[in-house]
């Protein structure tokens, strides 16, 4: 497995790959790898001759207040990860490589950008699709995969692609949890023994909320407010969202029907978590 921070030197190897008739995998992350990663690169792995990991920590898509810089790194650990996974290329670059001495351009998205995670964190998905789009252009991949615990990142990157006409496919890749049911996270670093036993919350208000789904409540509003009682019942807690969007058009559903995301956001002390489930497959 090779390692580089230079947009040359992933050009150069993808051109020797396409030379080769080799398909191509990107994987994007932000780095720390987790299994939820792992998942998304065994996957890759196994549809793709080679993949390429991106390890980087993305600068335009936090708010001034956001943890840019307390976001947790390290680039041995994610390496090893990596190359124990089957990943061929792991493309680590710094801020300077990915947008030199002045910026001008940006990828913006309108209406399924300002609801769920985009209503509080309204610069958020600029930065994640003008990144995305780099790497694409960077990478030129075949395939690209991302995980359904940022399902709207999800929604919104299969929008991006489609409207720009990139010429990837998309994969979606179901949720990876601990064994008591938190969602992994890089995150999950940031909280003490007693906040992470609060996240729990997370994961239990959504597993109340498919109960009364699968003994077939309909009315969206029972469903959230079952959930955000059960939510505002653990002091640590502080809820920033709890919605029902249809998955297609992530507009809201007054109704369950079709398929449904219910996404929340909640903090844990100072930790931002998000949590959800689609109600079929992605």
């Amino acid at each position: 497995m090779q390692l580089t921070k230079k947009i040359s030197e992933v050009r150069s190897l993808i051109k020797q790959w396409r030379k080769e008739g080799l398909s191509i995998g990107l994987v994007p992350t932000m780095g720390f790898l987790h299994e939820g990663h792992k998942s998304l690169i065994d996957r890759a792995v196994k549809e793709n001759d080679r993949v390429v990991v991106s390890v980087f920590v993305n600068p335009i898509q936090f708010a001034p207040n956001e943890d840019f810089e307390a976001y947790p790194r390290d680039i041995e650990r994610d390496s090893k990860l990596c190359e124990d996974a089957g990943a061929a290329l792991v493309f680590n670059p710094e801020p300077e490589e990915m947008y030199g001495d002045e910026f001008l351009t940006s990828i913006n998205m309108t209406k399924i950008t300002e609801v769920l995670c985009g209503k509080t964190r309204p610069t958020h998905f600029g930065g994640v699709c003008t990144v995305v789009g780099k790497l694409f252009n960077i990478v030129s991949p075949d395939r690209a995969y991302f995980g359904q615990k940022d399902a709207q990142q999800l929604s919104v990157i299969r929008r991006m692609v489609k409207d720009l006409n990139f010429d990837i496919e998309i994969i979606g890749c179901p949720i990876v949890r601990e064994a008591d049911g938190l969602a992994k996270s890089s995150r999950n670093t940031y909280l003490s023994p007693e906040e992470r036993k609060a996240a729990l919350v997370l994961s239990k208000s959504l597993c109340e909320a498919k109960k009364l789904i699968e003994s077939g409540e309909t009315n969206a509003d029972k469903i959230i407010t079952a959930a955000k009682k059960l939510i505002e019942s653990e002091p640590l807690a502080k809820i920033d969202y709890v919605s029902i969007v249809s998955w297609d058009s992530l507009e809201k559903t007054d109704t369950i029907n079709g398929a449904i995301l219910m996404a929340e956001a909640v903090y844990i002390g100072k930790t931002r978590l998000i949590d959800n489930f689609i109600t079929e497959q992605i």
